[in-house]
């Protein structure tokens, strides 16, 4: 193969995904001979292009499956895409409009044929987009929650928790959303505060020339009053006990109740009751029997039942009924109020409640295990911190609505017989069987099916257990290998949505948590900290940052810095850190490649930097486990980036490579490529391109052959007595390097490194190494420190270079000083921190005998730092 001199992307990325997909490597079968890793995509809705948060998930999950898979593990990760119900049917009302055509003048049949061909056209869009990422995931296994035995198994948990009793049909408050004309669950409605008005308006009481006040920041509902209420203690309304009033505009006459309900100081002290339009206001039409007005038509204009401002937007009849109560005397006063005002998730319409027959599910049972797995880290959620906003939803979860009053989605399978009367059946066929057992007369075409779709919740909550047909067949050899699958990446938004209704699912079905984990990932927020949209134009096109950087480029790119559940502020700059280590990377190929092989030579000189790099290796791989345990996934990147660039670049590669124009010995070389391989492994889950096209460069490898299915490194032992020899190695290095630099000593300049210490060296065994990098001709111990020199104290050993020309005595006088000055404050604070009892007794044994090594080598250097001083008279 030709090399490059600058890594290109776009040439590797086609070339080797086309390989893996051809080649089979993302394909799994149940193997009874390894272990199962799998991992179901939080299926993204089907009208989806990928965005910066799926960017950070999916990656995610793939650096999980592929670092699976290179464990020999069977790893699986299954695609699909979810139907979304509300965003999709909304996409589809928007081209027919385009088209001239209106929803409500085509049939369901016809509307759902448009439905079918958008999804086929568009539906695939954002799986492909991931292509370009490097998902993994086995795509002979993509699934879409509408496929013909998904929506089987929805209809079959449908009958089945309607039989248990746990789905019932009522009339309740729900939330409507009047954009979407369709119900919402609880958790559907995000509340946001709103700087609203608070009208003040009076009502007269009949048969008196007197008022009572109420506060309200929805006035257009006064003309669905049906009650006043107030607290049986308040003794300011004492005297209206059996008495009525008479609802502004509309002279309706109603009762005044007096219930503890009521908060004596919260405004006026007085409520108006709109039993059909508040959830409280129903609570207290039930209790006493109220009437219940609906004022509002399902899109959001006014009914006939309002009597007045009939067919208009519920807003434009808010600013005419305040104009109309301020010409006819009732409105008191009005003041600025700010309050929580519900907003649909899909929509973002300002949610009515309202009374409708709907479909529910009663949770108070079957959430039980659900909530006690979670408790009890049966399922885990990482971070930890999430365990309390899953308690509080749990312990207060309320029924939970599931009809939707739309076409596209699962069609309820409930059937209304002309009677009134209906049968729950999984089909048309048992529908029409159940019928007959009630009316023998009764035939198909007199049958009505439910107009009503599921919550799309309803369908992604079997998940787990639909994409292997769990449901249909639970004991088929899919469902029973993989399940329960290991870990779920996703974002706390939707804990609550469909975490918590897939665990529900899982032992309601299965008998078992659906998962291991909860991964929880933050929301990608722009450098500012604002959440990416596109109104604010702030959320970049991930194709177009992929074609700029490199899919490796934007995969580290994302990871640098997005701990878990933690949000995590992307600057397009982390995408080119990504591109300059994958260029980094690349470069350190093209050094080794280019070296020539000498075999007469043997390379001793190489070999305690060898054992170096074998013991950082194992350290590193230690510490990157560790971090994959606790998914820190940041981490164990960055771990990886600093064994990469620092070590095995910057270190190792310095610490071997000949001289310029000099050969290498065959020895050293055949360890060092050794030594790439073993790092492009580690790199793979993150990098997987750049990974597989320096892997296959290094050696010659078999048709069969890919880094994908290469094993992972094995952990071994780490000689940190070396490992701090080299460190110590490193740091006198350094201080070279910088005393080059900041006395501009030219780089190519050999110098001689004089020491004084009264005890060994802490780089015994790498002088040469030393010398090597820090082009020194010898390494001299001393009794004293020459008249001209330069120097330097590290750990109590003192160092000199000695220079020719003579040293400005008072310009080191006040570098030593000030560095004297530095390490007492440092010794000050490690003494510090090593005083507090607390800290000694409850950090980790090793961490405190770092800081006691830190004093240590605080108090030999200031000891030094003060003789250097003192020799200076």
């Amino acid at each position: 193969m030709t090399l490059s001199t600058k890594y290109n992307p776009k040439e590797v990325e086609d070339k080797w995904y086309k390989d893996w997909m051809t080649k089979g490597y993302f394909k799994s079968s149940p193997n009874p001979d390894k272990e199962p890793y799998t991992i179901v995509i939080p299926p993204p809705n089907v009208t989806g292009v990928l965005h910066m948060g799926h960017m950070l998930n999916n990656t995610i999950q793939d650096v999980l499956i592929r670092k699976a898979r290179m464990q020999g593990k069977e790893a699986l990760w299954v695609p699909g895409t979810d139907h979304a119900s509300i965003a999709t049917e909304a996409k589809v009302v928007a081209m027919l409009k385009e088209k001239g055509i209106d929803k409500k003048d085509i049939s369901r049949e016809e509307f759902l044929t448009y439905a079918w061909e958008w999804k086929e056209k568009y539906g695939g869009i954002i799986l492909e987009q991931l292509k370009k990422l490097g998902a993994s995931c086995d795509w002979d296994r993509t699934r879409f929650t509408m496929d013909e035995d998904l929506s089987k198994s929805v209809n079959k948990v449908f009958v089945d928790l309607y039989n248990k009793g746990y789905i019932y049909r009522g009339i309740r408050m729900v939330n409507w959303d009047p954009q979407g004309k369709t119900a919402l669950a609880d958790d559907e409605v995000i509340h946001k505060e709103v700087n609203s008005k608070l009208y003040h308006v009076r009502y007269k009481i009949k048969g008196e020339d007197a008022y009572v006040t109420i506060a309200t920041t929805r006035p257009e509902t006064i003309l669905g009053d049906t009650a006043v209420c107030v607290n049986p203690n308040d003794e300011r309304y004492a005297h209206l006990k059996d008495k009525t009033v008479l609802v502004p505009l509309v002279n309706r006459e109603v009762p005044i109740i007096r219930d503890e309900y009521v908060a004596m100081d919260f405004g006026t002290g007085c409520l108006k009751v709109t039993p059909a339009h508040d959830i409280n206001d129903y609570e207290l039409g039930l209790k006493y029997n109220l009437e219940s007005i609906d004022i509002l038509n399902d899109d959001g204009t006014l009914s006939e039942a309002a009597q007045l401002y009939v067919g208009e937007d519920r807003f434009v009849v808010r600013k005419k009924i305040v104009k109309q109560l301020e010409e006819e005397g009732h409105l008191v006063k009005v003041e600025d109020y700010v309050n929580n005002v519900g907003f649909s998730e899909r929509t973002d319409a300002v949610v009515e409640p309202k009374l409708s027959t709907q479909w529910f599910v009663k949770m108070q049972d079957l959430t039980k295990q659900a909530y006690t797995s979670v408790m009890e880290d049966e399922v885990q959620l990482v971070p930890p911190k999430f365990k309390n906003m899953y308690r509080h939803w749990m312990e207060n979860v309320r029924d939970w609505c599931i009809s939707r009053q739309l076409w596209w989605g699962h069609q309820i399978p409930a059937w209304y017989l002309p009677s009134g009367e209906i049968v729950v059946a999984e089909t048309e066929e048992d529908a029409l069987k159940q019928a007959l057992a009630i009316d023998p007369n009764i035939s198909l075409e007199k049958l009505t099916r439910d107009e009503d779709v599921l919550d799309t919740w309803f369908s992604s909550g079997l998940w787990p257990i639909s994409v292997f047909n769990g449901i249909m067949e639970p004991d088929n050899e899919d469902i029973n290998y993989y399940y329960p699958t290991n870990d779920l990446i996703t974002a706390p938004e939707i804990l609550f949505f469909w975490v918590a209704r897939m665990i529900m699912f899982g032992y309601e079905y299965r008998g078992e948590r659906p998962f291991n984990n909860v991964y929880l990932t933050g929301i990608v927020r722009d450098k500012q900290g604002r959440k990416m949209s596109k109104s604010l134009g702030n959320s970049p096109d991930p194709i177009d940052l992929m074609g700029k950087y490199g899919a490796d480029g934007v995969r580290t790119g994302m990871l640098f810095s997005s701990p878990a559940g933690n949000d995590l502020l992307f600057d397009e700059k982390l995408c080119e850190q990504g591109r300059n280590f994958s260029n980094k990377i690349w470069n350190a190929f093209r050094l080794v490649h280019g070296w020539e092989i000498d075999n007469s030579l043997d390379g001793k000189q190489n070999q305690v930097s060898l054992n170096w790099f074998e013991a950082r290796f194992n350290a590193a791989i230690a510490e990157i486990e560790d971090h994959f345990s606790k998914f820190r996934i940041s981490d164990a990147l960055m771990t990886t980036y600093k064994l990469v660039w620092n070590d095995f670049c910057s270190w190792y590669l310095e610490m071997v490579k000949p001289a310029f124009g000099e050969p290498i010995d065959a020895h050293t070389h055949a360890v060092t490529v050794q030594y790439f391989e073993k790092v492009v492994k580690v790199l793979h889950p993150f990098m997987p391109f750049i990974s597989e096209e320096i892997w296959h460069r290094l050696a010659e490898r078999k048709e069969n052959e890919s880094l994908m299915v290469a094993e992972w490194p094995v952990l071994g032992s780490s000689d940190t007595i070396l490992l701090d020899k080299a460190e110590a190695a490193f740091e006198v290095i350094a201080q070279v390097r910088n005393l080059r630099n900041a006395k501009q000593i030219s780089p190519k300049e050999t110098l001689t490194l004089n020491y004084k210490s009264e005890a060994p060296l802490d780089f015994i065994g790498f002088e040469e190494v030393v010398g090597k990098l820090a082009n020194l001709s010898e390494l001299v111990a001393v009794d004293a420190k020459p008249d001209t020199a330069f120097g330097f104290v590290i750990k109590g050993h003192e160092y000199f270079v000695p220079v020719q020309g003579g040293v400005d005595v008072e310009k080191e006088r006040e570098a030593l000083l000030k560095e004297l000055d530095y390490t007492k404050g440092f010794m000050t604070s490690v003494s510090k921190k090593l005083s507090n009892d607390r800290f000694v007794n409850n950090a980790p044994e090793q961490v405190v005998a770092n800081e006691r090594r830190k004093l240590a080598d605080a108090e030999s250097k200031i000891k030094a730092l003060e003789e250097q001083l003192k020799a200076m008279g």
